[in-house]
């Protein structure tokens, strides 16, 4: 369709939607949103890989503690904790009025305890269930007796050597907590027989077409004022497999919330800078926030690997001269709108404990230093050097096009070849990717997250480059025990170390894009991308 067309069927949908309006407006507070991936595939959360499993996830379920608006931890189910000086056993001190939703298999009210969390955490390490979110645990506890429900309000987990992000690490998902009864008695059929302390509690999912939450009568947070939280009294959630249509949908005024945008949109609602067009500020909200997620091209730098053999991409000089190479202005600008900072800086994003707001060591557009580097690696204008092809999935190829040019302009002769993301990330992770085009987006609010994606002793993911540097491992190896101010400062050192030695090309720092009828109030989510529905109210 021709953006011609679209803009008139936008105006056209506008229109509707607003004489519409009143007509949709019920007693009942219903969130509509829309999961454009087409499925869900459980509602388990040791299954929470993915941003929209975890969106569900976090309706449903609660974690010990949780992250904030500003990557804040604070208390959830736990109140408060302590941990050793040694950094070996973590103390939470539980709260004692929270339930779990209502179910057939509790004789009454059932109040979440200690043994909930304890089995909750074993189930994430239990090989038999063969959970995404193994890793968190595994490596850093012993085995399932690390888990120690001292009392009905005490938990304690031990660890086998100091990790200091490990608190960071709770607040994800896939830590929610879970009663055993009913998790053991659906067993595999958990994923569609979900119960939770969360704010939204079960109702039906009509698998591939909606999924439908109630209010948790008996949830136990409150807001400032004693008021019961949440004050939805529902979500309905749909499973429309095009973003476009979403987007379609939220025009028309069907959804209340929706992110990001198709890329046939992008140049009708949004101006060069990334804000909304002045025709639209009066029809719906956008709200642009930081987003931990680096968008990067990423080199295989295993030398022993025989895809390397005869390849230019093995010499440092010509990955640095790439990353001089590439003017990541123009790609914010021209490609996103505006929406995303260049990436000069190194692999960890701004926003994130242990980002360096003053660094230097990042790559700026410099084709001359490009060039210079090129020929002092005996590639001078890039003569020698054999065809470098760039992995790319469909939804980069623009940007991918854009940055294969400007290196051919530098004499690399580079070409891109579009895959099937799966594929991609298959090739990734059994190092049969040489030169790829990937995004790193944060588990949990701390710069370890994007470190550990250069440590030589993980498999990948996270290592999907192979880097290996002794310097860096030893960093890495000794300060997760030291004080947060100390750590983050050899954090930034361990940055400058991989970036040095240019395993990837950072290209922008994204950023999120959230849009919501101009009736939705409360509406919040962190810059990991996870949406607290928990005070939204529609007006």
């Amino acid at each position: 369709m021709r953006k011609t067309n679209l803009f008139c069927l936008l105006l056209l949908l506008i229109t509707a939607s607003c004489g519409n309006k009143n007509a949709q407006q019920t007693s009942k507070q219903v969130f509509k949103l829309n999961l454009s991936s087409g499925s869900l595939e459980s509602l388990d959360p040791i299954y929470a890989k993915d941003l929209y499993t975890m969106w569900t996830t976090h309706m449903l379920y609660n974690t010990l503690i949780e992250t904030d608006s500003n990557l804040y931890l604070k208390p959830s189910l736990a109140h408060s904790w302590d941990i050793s000086a040694d950094g070996l056993t973590y103390t939470f001190h539980l709260n004692n009025n929270v339930f779990f939703h209502e179910n057939a298999l509790f004789s009454g009210k059932r109040k979440m305890t200690a043994a909930d969390v304890a089995y909750s955490f074993s189930r994430i390490i239990n090989p038999e269930l063969a959970s995404s979110g193994a890793w968190i645990f595994n490596g850093h506890v012993k085995n399932s007796t690390a888990f120690e429900a001292k009392d009905d309000s005490t938990f304690v987990m031990h660890l086998m050597a100091p990790f200091r992000p490990m608190l960071a690490m709770l607040s994800m998902p896939y830590c929610s907590i879970v009663p055993r009864e009913v998790a053991e008695y659906f067993g595999k059929d958990f994923r569609s027989h979900p119960c939770g302390t969360g704010p939204f509690r079960y109702k039906s999912w009509d698998e591939g077409n909606v999924l439908l939450l109630h209010k948790n009568e008996r949830y136990w947070e409150q807001d400032a004022e004693q008021k019961q939280l949440p004050y939805l009294d529902a979500i309905q959630i749909t499973f429309y497999d095009s973003k476009a249509t979403e987007f379609l949908l939220f025009m028309q005024g069907k959804l209340h919330f929706t992110h990001s945008l198709d890329g046939s949109f992008k140049d009708l609602i949004l101006r060069k800078d990334g804000q909304l067009k002045e025709e639209y500020r009066t029809k719906f909200h956008l709200k642009i926030s930081r987003y931990l997620n680096t968008e990067y091209l990423g080199f295989l730098t295993d030398t022993n690997n025989q895809l390397l053999q005869h390849s230019a991409l093995k010499n440092k000089l010509v990955r640095q001269a790439i990353n001089y190479a590439i003017d990541r202005k123009k790609i914010s600008t021209y490609f996103k709108n505006g929406v995303g900072i260049p990436a000069t800086g190194g692999f960890t994003p701004p926003g994130i404990a242990g980002f360096d707001t003053v660094a230097h060591y990042g790559y700026t557009y410099n084709p001359e230093k490009a060039a210079q580097l090129l020929a002092a690696a005996d590639f001078p204008k890039g003569k020698g050097m054999g065809s470098i092809v760039i992995l790319t999935p469909e939804n980069y190829a623009d940007i991918v096009n854009f940055i294969a040019t400007q290196l051919q302009e530098l004499g690399i002769p580079a070409k891109i070849e579009i895959m099937q993301p799966n594929i991609l990330k298959q090739q990734m992770s059994r190092s049969q990717a040489v030169f790829f085009r990937a995004q790193w987006i944060a588990d949990y609010p701390d710069a370890e997250t994007y470190l550990a994606f250069f440590n030589s002793s993980f498999p990948a993911p996270p290592n999907y480059t192979r880097y290996h540097n002794p310097l860096f491992d030893n960093l890495y190896n000794t300060c997760m025990n030291l004080p947060d101010t100390a750590r983050y400062k050899v954090y930034r050192q361990m940055d400058s170390i991989a970036i040095s030695d240019a395993p990837l090309v950072p290209l922008f720092y994204d950023q999120l894009l959230h849009f919501t009828q101009n009736n939705v109030q409360g509406f919040s989510s962190n810059p990991m991308n996870l949406i607290d529905l928990k005070r939204v109210v529609l007006r």
